[in-house]
């Protein structure tokens, strides 16, 4: 059966900065006091009476009140409101969601040097919301909001060295952005800094220095880093092989629905290794993957229906699973699929 490799694609995205930015305690006034003072055309108070219908705070909560102070104070030139109406736009709270508005409210924010309007800006260039996709305009906007200390900037920044996209690929350049993140406690930045240690990209080999980020990242309950870690302790590689562990860290991401590490978890139970054999709980486990279409999980739960292994035999069963992992790109699947369903 198949065993999943390592979590490549998820180490290597970073998460989206989707908060708005508050306002402090401080200058949060009593409701009344605010609200005289942003109908005055007080910039500060509209912004803050935006926050306040945007959280609910002294107030019933009321996106589109919030969208009508925010605007209010953004057309004054307030950078805060401008990236919080941006946001607004982007997921459609309180005002019918539009990918260029959202664009257009950044970039204002963005231009007076506001980090996390920065961020958005550069995402919105490298997901291609509200303005064609450009991953050359992603990275520099990326890069200014990393220089200001932006971990999530940081990590993209690292992540565009790594691929090469929207820049000349450098792993040197790469593992510099994701420790500057890695040291800051970022659990994304800490599996890619691991996984270059472990691949010997940017930086010499070294599985070691790949199980101590790892765990960083594990240990903050990062489901990447959890699969990663399971696998150094599998494979023995930077610390001793240790199935048990490798079966608590697989567990650990498998509950938080991650398929890598369910697949990888029934593998354990069929073969025995780090548990008591168990193949009803290696169905189970592989089941689990596969219906979030996991081609190595459909594979494998077809093996199972074939050979009759925690669960009843059945050949049909099996060409079904072995018909989905081909769907997913999964060639054995389909070599597989093909003979059942030729009757050999």
């Amino acid at each position: 059966m198949k065993q999943t490799v390592k979590w490549l694609a998820a180490a290597l995205i970073a998460l989206g900065l989707n908060q708005a930015v508050c306002a402090d305690d401080d200058d949060v006034s009593d409701f009344q006091e605010t609200l005289q003072a942003a109908k005055q055309g007080n910039v500060d108070a509209q912004y803050n009476l935006g926050v306040m219908y945007a959280i609910g705070q002294d107030v019933p909560q009321d996106d589109a009140q919030a969208v009508q102070w925010y605007r209010k104070a953004a057309e004054q030139g307030d950078a805060q409101a401008q990236v919080n109406l941006g946001l607004m736009y982007e997921q459609g709270q309180g005002v019918r969601q539009d990918y260029a508005e959202a664009f257009r409210w950044y970039r204002k924010a963005a231009e007076q040097g506001l980090v996390q309007a920065q961020y958005n800006l550069g995402d919105m260039y490298n997901q291609g919301r509200g303005v064609r996709q450009d991953y050359a305009e992603a990275f520099r906007w990326y890069r200014k909001a990393a220089e200001q200390g932006l971990v999530q900037a940081q990590t993209d920044l690292g992540n565009g060295y790594a691929q090469g996209q929207g820049v000349r690929q450098d792993y040197a350049q790469a593992v510099q952005w994701y420790r500057k993140a890695a040291e800051q406690g970022y659990a994304g930045a800490q599996v890619n800094l691991g996984l270059m240690y472990e691949q010997g990209q940017g930086v010499r080999q070294d599985y070691a220095q790949a199980v101590q980020w790892y765990r960083r990242a594990a240990e903050q309950g990062y489901a990447g880093a959890q699969v990663n870690l399971g696998l150094m302790y599998e494979q023995g590689q930077g610390v001793r092989q240790d199935y048990a562990q490798a079966v608590q860290w697989y567990r650990r991401a498998a509950e938080q629905g991650n398929a890598d590490a369910q697949v990888n978890l029934g593998l354990m139970y069929a073969n025995g290794q780090g548990v008591r054999q168990d193949y009803t709980q290696a169905v189970q486990w592989c089941r689990r993957a596969a219906e979030q279409g996991h081609a190595g999980a459909q594979f494998n739960l077809g093996v199972m229906y074939a050979e009759g292994r925690g669960v009843r035999q059945d050949l049909a069963l099996a060409q079904e699973w072995f018909g989905k992992a081909c769907q997913n790109g999964d060639q054995d699947g389909c070599d597989i699929y093909q003979r059942l369903k030729a009757g050999y």
